[in-house]
């Protein structure tokens, strides 16, 4: 009797060892650089879409980077960003999507937090190339932060917000010597449950970021 409770024991030891290894963990980023970068008017004249990617990822510093240039806290003291918003809503997040999985950027905190484990970079858009790149970053719009808005006005003011916030990493990449593009999800409903969304957070669009393929 004891003999079989104590290979029960190692089996549930086991396969709880198993489960916390299938876990997807969040990632602290490190501090983002917010000095440096190209002058602004060449990365104006730089600022392109590419639809070519090198499969490496990017470097944890270069990540915080990105997100940082995006809709990073520019202010500490206001709390204000990178990117305006309607109201200073900040209603805009970003899902961070790899092969390895789905995180959403905590931008207080500096951090991303696990959503889900897999690899979703397919449900992020139409063409081949999402389904290979390094990096794809779905923009949501959190619509419970939109108070006493219309419709007409929800879709306006997330739409204008997404593209402050794609166009900043568009100035970033340029000024890195990084690829990108955006684009519509192929699959919003399927993305949406993948990522795990309440109903209030609608996605708006989708960037691809990577090293540039040679």
């Amino acid at each position: 009797m004891q003999t079989t409770i104590r290979m029960l024991a190692g089996v549930l030891v086991m396969a709880t060892g198993l489960a916390a290894a299938q876990e997807l963990a969040d990632v602290a980023l490190p501090a983002p650089k917010m000095e440096g970068g190209k002058p602004l008017l060449q990365v104006l004249k730089d600022r392109k879409s590419t639809r070519e990617f090198a499969p490496q990822a990017l470097a944890p510093q270069t990540l915080s980077d990105l997100l940082w240039a995006a809709h990073g806290i520019s202010r500490a003291d206001t709390g204000k960003r990178t990117a305006p918003s309607a109201k200073d809503c900040q209603e805009i997040e970003i899902y961070v999507v790899t092969a390895e999985g789905a995180w959403l950027h905590d931008v207080k905190a500096n951090s991303l937090k696990a959503v889900a484990k897999g690899d979703f970079r397919k449900l992020t858009g139409k063409q081949d190339f999402v389904a290979t790149a390094p990096l794809n970053l779905v923009y949501v719009a959190d619509t419970a932060k939109l108070k006493k808005c219309t419709p007409e006005e929800l879709a306006f003011y997330s739409a204008t917000d997404t593209g402050f916030v794609g166009q900043n990493v568009y100035l970033f990449c340029a000024s890195e010597g990084l690829a990108t593009v955006v684009r519509m999800p192929s699959d919003k409903p399927a993305l949406a449950a993948a990522l795990k969304l309440p109903d209030t957070a609608k996605i708006t669009l989708a960037q691809t970021v990577g090293c540039p393929k040679k």
